[in-house]
């Protein structure tokens, strides 16, 4: 990664878009609970930052790409960060819902 591309906008609409043309891909909302049954894109599943340890619930493979976003870009952040500590080697920050312009289910 480099200096610049901590600065690169993501874009959750072309993030959602290469997860659904990557197979074997997880969508992953790391929001709270109450968050995602307010409203989630759809497919994705709920395994919030505090409980990322979770993970392997929907993801036993570490080598299976993730598509990790939240609300604003901020806790998928991190959750992208505390991913690959935990040795995912295929994880992506799509960013937040806020700016996601697709259907959302409830």
């Amino acid at each position: 990664m480099g200096f610049f591309d901590f600065f690169k906008q993501v874009n959750i609409n072309q993030g959602v878009e290469e997860y659904k043309a990557t197979a074997d891909a997880v969508l992953v909302d790391v929001r709270t609970p109450q968050e995602y049954r307010e409203g989630h894109i759809p497919g994705s599943k709920n395994v919030p930052l505090q409980q990322l340890d979770k993970i392997s619930s929907v993801a036993k493979n570490k080598e299976i790409p993730l598509f990790v976003y939240c609300y604003s870009g901020s806790r998928s952040r991190q959750a992208t960060g505390m991913l690959q500590q935990m040795g995912y080697t295929n994880v992506n920050n799509i960013g937040g819902i806020a700016a996601y312009s697709g259907k959302v289910e409830r």
